[in-house]
């Protein structure tokens, strides 16, 4: 990875799904002093060894965890689409999830399973994790995640039909509040074709089987 002190600013212009882990050093500066307040707040010294360069270290992750509200998913997703003859389903699954809950701000993540079918063109198979990257690196609820991951790709692909599945955990549930470690929530959405009984079934089946 390149090191922060070579990368440009975060508000420079986004080409596309360019990778956001470069930041503005006065965006940087000003957080930093706000997660300084916190740490005292909380009962900390900042000024310890230990927390010394916490406070930006916190910054430049809150911006990192955050790069999708500065990208354009639909962008990502016409940069590689393709005509092709191909009217078969086209699945991804066991896309990593990484995003934070916006209720309190704490991780929640699992998998994100999803299809479409092709209605004259295909898109790159890469452009699909990252239009869920896109979306899942803003303050979430799983609910509006696989709403919005679903929305994209059936305004952008006009396909056929979308289908998404997300399983994650929530990390506002394991570690307070109700304290179920165990817990897996699942959300779904879907669209066209995969409102069909059959066709949704075909899926569901394809995400659950395993490679031999």
């Amino acid at each position: 990875m390149i090191d922060d002190d070579d990368m440009p600013d975060r508000d420079e212009g986004i080409n596309g799904y360019e990778k956001i882990d470069r930041y503005n050093p006065e965006l940087i500066s000003n957080l930093a002093t706000h997660y300084k307040d916190v740490l005292k707040l909380i009962g900390e010294k900042p000024e310890r060894e230990g927390l010394l360069r916490t406070p930006e270290r916190m910054a430049k992750a809150m911006l990192y965890l955050t790069q999708g509200y500065d990208l354009d998913a639909k962008q990502i997703l016409t940069s590689a689409l393709f005509k092709e003859d191909y009217s078969q389903m086209v699945v991804v699954k066991d896309i990593e999830v990484y995003s934070m809950c916006e209720h309190h701000m704490l991780p929640f993540f699992g998998k994100a399973h999803i299809a479409y079918i092709p209605n004259g063109h295909v898109v790159g198979l890469s452009k699909i994790p990252r239009v869920v990257d896109v979306f899942a690196r803003r303050l979430q609820v799983q609910e509006r995640l696989t709403n919005e991951i679903r929305d994209c790709i059936q305004e952008t692909l006009q396909p056929i039909g979308v289908g998404v599945v997300i399983e994650c955990r929530h990390l506002c549930m394991c570690m307070r509040g109700v304290q179920k470690q165990n817990s897996v929530t699942t959300t779904s959405a879907f669209t066209g074709g995969f409102l069909h009984e059959k066709t949704r079934a075909e899926f569901l089946n394809l995400i659950s089987a395993k490679l031999s």
